[in-house]
């Protein structure tokens, strides 16, 4: 979708705080005069964990590191950094990373994710560019338990200038859920974007919200839910993950949204996320405006961190 479509200059510039920490750390290993040793791929595999690429992805570029080396397909420091490029690039097929649309009626994406996360915000970026591309969007409010949450979504929508379904505080989810989709139909929506409760009073109860309204979907509309994204917080690093296992639990997960790769130097978590979870990261948040999202390119995403 070339509406998402944004240039290396842009992502170099957004990911400026991971790209200094991962070209200054990699600078210091991979210091002229060094060769490739054990010494040296120890030294790697260490910084690679730091900058939050994760321990087993790390224990596999390395091992492929030292099979390149052995196989003499590398042979001089100055190969590693191209050589990992070119690996970190291959964990994302093409189609892994292609947005979901329904066949017939609208597209329904049910969104995800805890409470700080910037789940909000990320479905009032998507609602914007769609919304830009002359799509007719809804969005509907069923983060019925948060205070502000219905107020924030209310703002955003009329701020974008896209419609929005709700009830009042403390209505049930799926209910709201259940007109969003009666309405999408009725009114030939294009998009309709659900958010969701990011706490309730324990995880189960959480949970069991989730698959609930997902339920409802399924039952409204054929097919639906088309996506179910979770929105990360990539300033997280490791513990995104550790809360993807968890909604991966209830509600099948179809992409990631990672939120906040601007303000973060642990983009590294991109890579360890794929590598873990095999969920595709679809979008990326890249800023506080309303066009700053971009659908993930891996080869745009490594040549910036890279450069």
């Amino acid at each position: 979708m070339g509406v998402f479509s944004k240039t290396i200059g842009y992502f170099k510039d957004r990911l400026s705080k991971t790209r200094d920490k991962i070209g200054s750390s990699l600078s210091a290993v991979l210091s002229i005069g060094r060769n490739i040793d054990d010494d040296l791929l120890n030294d790697l595999e260490e910084t690679l964990i730091k900058d939050d690429i994760g321990v087993e992805t790390t224990a596999k570029l390395i091992s492929d590191l030292r099979n390149a080396y052995r196989d003499r397909k590398i042979s001089k420091v100055e190969d590693i950094v191209p050589f990992l490029k070119e690996h970190i690039k291959g964990y994302w097929p093409h189609q892994d990373r292609q947005v979901r649309l329904a066949a017939k009626g609208p597209t329904v994406i049910l969104v995800a994710g805890v409470n700080g996360s910037g789940k909000t915000t990320s479905i009032a970026k998507l609602a914007y560019i769609l919304s830009r591309d002359n799509k007719k969007v809804i969005v509907a409010a069923c983060d019925t338990f948060r205070a502000a949450a219905v107020e924030q979504l209310s703002i955003w929508a009329e701020r974008i200038g896209v419609q929005i379904v709700k009830h009042q505080m403390g209505a049930d989810p799926a209910a709201v859920a259940y007109d969003a989709c009666e309405a999408a139909t009725a009114r030939n929506a294009d998009f309709l974007i659900l958010d969701t409760a990011g706490r309730l009073h324990t995880q189960k109860d959480l949970m069991k919200q989730l698959t609930k309204i997902r339920d409802v979907v399924a039952r409204k509309i054929d097919g639906a839910p088309t996506e179910v994204l979770l929105v990360l917080d990539a300033t997280t690093g490791q513990n995104a993950i550790v809360q993807a296992k968890m909604f991966t639990e209830a509600i099948n997960i179809s992409g990631i949204f990672l939120a906040k790769l601007d303000g973060t130097a642990r983009g590294g978590i991109v890579i360890a996320i794929k590598d873990q979870l095999n969920i595709p990261v679809k979008f990326i948040g890249l800023g506080e405006k309303p066009e700053d999202i971009a659908e993930f390119d891996p080869d745009t995403f490594t040549e910036a961190l890279f450069a």
